[in-house]
């Protein structure tokens, strides 16, 4: 690529209880790799199922995307565990991590999806997925070497209250949203970035897996399209939770489709005032700068 540029470098490291930045230090990048980023709960899981009908050519039988797009950073299993399945994969490798790029090893070769989403849309999908996290996830957990507070059971069942424990508190109870969506935005432009957009996903989801392959480099059988496109819907997702469900879903109550919920966005707005609302959305334009901001709120660059 263009000697000019000028790559990220990792400038730090992010540690906690349930992710370890460092796993990646000494992680072996192949030249095809695929890592998709989002804060959470942003479309991740979508982009994953996308990601796997260009690689697979629409292939779904057999294919646990959940487990085979690894989250790279996430402390369970441990480093010791996950490396070696990680270098075993001969096929190309679509992997996730939930990392701001700063904190991040990057590859000039590899290719980089960042997926946004509105905030207060990810904080209800977040609750969705904190409420029914079942016993043993706590345990293990708990169990890991000590990197702070461990994640606790939800203490509040009022949304309102939940939002604002998330917005007081830096994407409490999870890790810090605005930095993660400012620092990918940051690298919008690098050649091998590509922002998608959530509700872009919703609006057009044909479209935005057409660019998503010349991205990727991929070539599309055309006869295989129309199957491709619809093992993306959310129907076809839901119905088949367990192929891409992280673990098929056995970290939550009601398995799988526990995880894959809903897919809706704009569920906030019959819960939070118009005071909510303003105070989020002067949150946004501070901390993302304007353009950043209405990209993330609607999609539009």
């Amino acid at each position: 690529m263009d000697g000019d540029i000028t790559w990220p470098e990792k400038s730090r490291e992010l540690q906690m209880y349930c992710m370890d930045s460092t796993y990646w230090n000494d992680f072996k990048f192949r030249d095809d790799d695929i890592i998709i980023a989002t804060w959470g709960k942003s479309g991740t899981t979508w982009v994953q199922q996308i990601v796997a009908q260009f690689i697979f050519k629409g292939q779904t039988v057999g294919l646990p995307v959940g487990d085979m797009s690894m989250w790279v950073d996430f402390r369970l299993p441990p480093l010791e565990v996950k490396k070696p399945l990680l270098e075993a994969q001969e096929h190309r490798r679509f992997l996730k991590t939930h990392l701001p790029v700063d904190a991040l090893v990057f590859s000039p070769n590899a290719k980089y999806i960042y997926v946004g989403r509105d905030g207060r849309d990810s904080v209800w999908s977040t609750h969705n997925h904190h409420v029914n996290m079942l016993d043993w996830v706590y345990e293990a957990l708990e169990e890991l070497p000590d990197m702070g507070p461990v994640i606790q059971k939800p203490t509040t069942d009022d949304m309102r209250e939940y939002f604002h424990d998330w917005f007081n508190r830096e994407g409490y109870p999870f890790w810090p949203f605005w930095e993660n969506v400012r620092a990918w935005w940051a690298v919008r432009d690098l050649p091998n970035v590509m922002m998608l957009h959530y509700q872009n996903l919703k609006n057009d989801m044909e479209g935005e897996m057409r660019k998503l392959g010349e991205f990727l480099e991929c070539e599309v059988d055309e006869s295989k399209w129309e199957e491709m496109v619809l093992h993306c819907t959310f129907d076809y997702m839901k119905h088949n939770a367990q192929e891409s469900a992280p673990l098929q879903g056995s970290l939550w109550a009601g398995g799988a489709e526990t995880f894959v919920n809903k897919g809706t966005n704009d569920r906030w707005r019959d819960t939070l005032t118009e005071e909510d609302v303003a105070m989020y959305e002067t949150r946004a334009d501070e901390e993302l700068g304007a353009d950043c901001a209405k990209w993330l709120a609607t999609g539009e660059m």
